[in-house]
């Protein structure tokens, strides 16, 4: 059996159901410890899991007196857990071997359980139900910058403080929306300006992640059928809403992500717009709202069941605007779901 520490809080709640920003958790032999300070105890005792839950003022002491105790050998762990601070703190003394496995947790949670997926998908109907509410909000409200439309999308999204933010949303107006992740500018919305909007919502801390494009009208929605009110804009909205619907009724358990991938650039590449298309197709989704598989051209991880991810292809035209199209999949009985 693994023996192993965590320290980020969705590594940690994954494994017992409640976190907070300062524990460290131990698993020794199949025990597991939640280390903790005294402003967690309530919660925690209630709360956590699987568990002893351990106050203490010290969690780096009491981690070596635990490890100590138990005359741990081996210690597996991941190192974008622990700054190089505490994991010097943490092994000083120890005649431990501290065997480092990257994304340890992240690998463990790369296949979602039914009732993960349920939560998952409770976040997308939730951010879908955000999209409707900013894009009736736009409708009365235009001549507005991006800042306070990027305001006004957290509060939509979040159902005005309701639930959390997968992250902070992008608002992006015309040339602004070429960048990948834009941030806010004093550009203003005004009428048949082109706008990309990506956001997300949390439902009981697992995400959701979606983005839409679409022209600005009196009637703006964000539905998938778009009419653009400039040619080219319409072309490459055409080009990557089929790259996308292409790798999501293509997609295949059994398939390596890189797969994927390729089945949404293909389509781009062969419209000419290959080299704008800057970044992979996906990333999982879940407690982080990047997680693993990653769909990319590099991946092959083979696909299964219950994995969770974005299908996401974008062209980005510098200076003049960018197209971006996604939604979270599901696998489920061998193909992709929207969520």
């Amino acid at each position: 059996m693994k023996n192993y520490i965590l320290q980020n809080e969705n590594s940690v709640y994954f494994e017992c159901g409640y976190s907070c920003d300062n524990v460290i958790f131990l698993s020794i032999g199949g025990d597991n410890y939640f280390i903790t300070d005294a402003r967690y105890k309530i919660e925690a005792t209630l709360i956590a899991r699987n568990c002893e839950v351990i106050i203490t003022n010290d969690l780096i002491k009491q981690s070596q007196k635990i490890l100590k105790k138990n005359k741990i050998k081996k210690l597996h762990f991941d190192p974008s857990d622990f700054s190089l601070f505490t994991y010097e703190k943490l092994k000083d003394g120890l005649k431990i071997d501290f065997i480092q496995e990257a994304n340890f947790s992240k690998l463990k949670r790369m296949i979602k359980s039914d009732d993960e997926i349920k939560l998952i998908k409770k976040a997308m109907q939730l951010g879908r139900e955000g999209f409707e509410r900013f894009a009736f909000f736009l409708q009365y409200n235009n001549k507005r910058d991006e800042k306070y439309l990027q305001f006004k999308a957290k509060e939509m999204m979040s159902d005005f403080g309701t639930y959390d933010l997968s992250f902070d949303p992008i608002v992006a107006i015309n040339k602004n929306s070429a960048k990948p992740h834009a941030t806010p500018t004093h550009t203003i919305l005004a009428k048949n300006d082109f706008l990309l909007v990506d956001a997300g919502v949390k439902y009981e801390r697992y995400c959701s992640d979606r983005t839409c494009v679409s022209p600005y009208s009196k009637d703006i929605t964000f539905k998938r059928e778009q009419s653009f009110y400039k040619k080219e804009q319409q072309k490459v909205y055409d080009i990557v809403l089929k790259a996308q619907e292409t790798a999501i009724s293509k997609a295949r358990v059994g398939m390596k992500a890189s797969k994927i991938d390729k089945l949404a650039r293909d389509v781009i590449e062969k419209s000419g717009y290959g080299k704008y298309f800057i970044h992979s197709t996906g990333h999982g989704v879940g407690l982080d709202i990047h997680e693993y598989p990653n769909i990319n051209s590099r991946n092959d991880v083979i696909l299964e069941n219950n994995m969770v991810f974005t299908i996401e292809p974008g062209i980005y035209l510098n200076e003049k605007f960018g197209v971006r199209i996604e939604d979270t999949v599901v696998m489920k009985k061998g193909r992709a779901e929207i969520l």
